[in-house]
């Protein structure tokens, strides 16, 4: 099933959740601008040829959007369900051969490439601080990537895909100077010798009513792999809208 028919089921499931819960439900609706800042791939990670598909190639700017459901069942413990797709495509030649998975591109060869990363998110966050003006929480996240690069030219295509599981922390604070705008910083993160990654939004945020809220925001995704099957990170800047109601 491709990725936006997975997107739009999961955001009509969204939308009728919340006539069967009871307690407070919030859905987060973000979509902007991604503009790749680096992404360097080599594959396999200990044999294949290193290229940037930012310096190497042209990396073309992008749209997202990206849904998140949340439920709180009491007033600092809650849960959220996230869906995030990305499709990030480039195009150029290099001046040497290219080996990617099995195939070996020529030098000279015009190369189409392509860079998905959708991932899914369950997280649970405990707020422990909370105040008029400022609130606080950390949790767990349970982060499901569905990755692929993908290259094609000379009659050639590669691609290379994973499906894993890896646990982040997440973080969320909350800033409100008065009753209408809040400052809002929250992410999941975690690294480790083998790895990476880093998903963190800053945005302000507009109170238009009890139940609606608008933002506008920066969010910066970065990390990557290191191994002998596949050396893979990349640095993207996403440059967001987004709305929340709140039931």
């Amino acid at each position: 099933m491709k990725t936006h028919v997975r997107f739009a089921i999961i955001i009509a499931a969204l939308i009728g959740f919340p006539s069967i819960v009871v307690g407070r439900v919030t859905i987060d609706l973000e979509g902007g601008g991604v503009f790749p800042y680096y992404n360097n791939v080599r594959i396999p990670g200990d044999t294949g040829t290193k290229i940037s598909l930012t310096d190497d190639l042209d990396s073309d700017p992008a749209a997202y959007i990206r849904g998140r459901i949340t439920y709180a069942f009491s007033e600092k413990h809650s849960m959220a369900f996230t869906v995030a797709p990305i499709r990030v495509e480039a195009d150029g030649s290099v001046d040497k051969d290219v080996t990617f998975d099995d195939a070996t591109f020529r030098a000279g060869t015009h190369l189409n490439a392509e860079y998905r990363f959708d991932s899914y998110r369950l997280t649970y966050r405990y707020d422990f601080h909370r105040a008029s003006q400022l609130k606080a929480g950390v949790g767990l996240t349970a982060f499901v990537r569905d990755a692929e690069i993908r290259l094609e030219g000379g009659g050639q295509s590669a691609s290379n895909s994973d499906i894993g599981l890896v646990p982040l922390i997440n973080f969320n604070v909350e800033w409100m100077p008065d009753e209408r705008f809040l400052l809002v910083m929250n992410g999941d993160v975690l690294a480790s010798s083998r790895g990476r990654a880093e998903d963190v939004l800053l945005a302000l945020k507009y109170r238009a009513s009890d139940s609606l809220g608008l933002h506008i925001g920066y969010r910066i995704i970065e990390g990557g792999a290191d191994n002998d099957e596949v050396y893979t990170f990349s640095l993207l800047n996403l440059f967001s809208v987004g709305a929340t109601w709140t039931f």
